[in-house]
């Protein structure tokens, strides 16, 4: 289900171009989750966004300082005052010691030494917009055992067209049809916000470090637990690219074995056959990464390349089977469901939305989107 960010129009009064916070008898705050890593370059926006934000309920701001060796710890210490007077409670922890222990490491540290009631993902080189919060806050309301998310504004802007466009334009469905794409999750980790009973049912982050997809981890996890998909839709944070991001740091072969296992998981035993759409490299690498029992499923590859087609079929040559299995390929309307689709969307004018389009199926149960 997709919020549709309908809530209550404006902010409280202002004084000095911040938000005016009553002072009123203090419930469990909502927990701002900060981890830090290096992050000087962009601390001050990130935390002047924080002092921005319109919610009108008791705040707090829990940052857990991972090892930096610049002056984030400094920034951090100078915004505790600015956001303290303000009326945001700052929670900080740390260590420093030689290497950092990693994100999913620090978010967790960051949630355990918080108290709130509600948990607001916040990475420091992002900047929230100032209802972010509130609207999220609402939604969560709605749906206690959701994971909600937000739209985005890339920062350069056209540094990922597909996937920020990806992002922000699944539709309610597709938040639950997509999570096996090599996307990962179809609300991104920045802007994750759901109350602390749900993230404690599933959690906590993996904290293998550098190289871990923690966050499609506990995506996965939260999945598997009956866990729902929302999206506020709004543009509610400033989702920044760059070369340092700790997104870098994990290898697509971590992620397409995490993927691979978990459609496996979820998707194909509820089907006793399949076509893999695309007899190129994509479709034949997830057929060979497949167990023996799913790859016994594939009934054929299909394709719209001639040349393709015409070699007749697919041999696995490395199976230790005999004989070695020969998969049929064939054109896309001689094909059957259900598919999975290992094409990217967004990169053929249209075409292949196109071809997909003319067999009228439904996502998730005639056919799932891979890549």
């Amino acid at each position: 289900m997709q919020a549709q960010g309908d809530a209550a129009p404006g902010a409280g009064p202002r004084v000095s171009g911040l938000p005016l916070r009553l002072h009123l008898p203090r419930s469990p705050p909502e927990s701002i989750i900060l981890p830090v890593h290096n992050a000087e370059q962009w601390l001050d926006e990130c935390l002047n966004s924080v002092l921005q934000q319109d919610f009108e309920g008791t705040m707090e701001l829990s940052v857990f300082n991972d090892a930096s060796k610049d002056k984030s710890g400094t920034i951090i210490e100078k915004w505790k005052e600015k956001l303290e007077g303000s009326g945001i409670l700052v929670v900080i922890g740390g260590h420093d010691s030689p290497s950092p222990r990693g994100v999913g490491y620090s978010k967790n540290q960051a949630i355990a030494q918080s108290s709130g009631s509600y948990l607001c993902f916040l990475d420091s080189d992002d900047v929230m917009m100032s209802q972010r919060v509130r609207l999220q806050h609402e939604a969560a309301i709605q749906h206690p055992t959701s994971i909600i998310g937000c739209q985005v504004r890339r920062d350069p802007p056209d540094s990922t067209g597909r996937y920020t466009r990806w992002i922000n334009q699944l539709t309610p469905d597709q938040l639950l049809t997509q999570v096996f794409t090599s996307n990962g999750p179809t609300v991104i980790m920045p802007t994750w916000f759901c109350s602390r009973a749900w993230f404690s049912h599933v959690g906590p982050f993996d904290e293998g470090g550098q190289g871990v997809p923690e966050d499609l981890l506990f995506f996965y996890e939260h999945l598997r637990k009956g866990g729902g998909v929302v999206r506020v839709d709004q543009t509610l944070l400033l989702y920044r690219y760059h070369p340092q991001a700790a997104t870098h740091s994990v290898l697509e072969a971590t992620l397409w074995t995490h993927r691979v296992c978990f459609l496996e998981e979820r998707a194909l035993p509820r089907w006793a056959t399949f076509t893999i759409w695309n007899a190129g490299r994509q479709g034949r690498q997830l057929y060979r990464s497949l167990s023996s029992a799913s790859r016994s499923k594939v009934v054929a590859f299909c394709d719209v390349d001639q040349n393709k087609i015409q070699k007749g079929f697919y041999c696995y040559e490395d199976s230790q089977e005999r004989p070695k299995p020969r998969v049929p390929i064939l054109h896309f309307r001689a094909a059957r469901p259900p598919f999975v689709i290992c094409v990217k969307l967004d990169l053929t004018g249209g075409a292949f939305e196109d071809n997909l389009r003319s067999l009228h199926l439904r996502e998730g149960q005639d056919f799932l989107l891979f890549s």
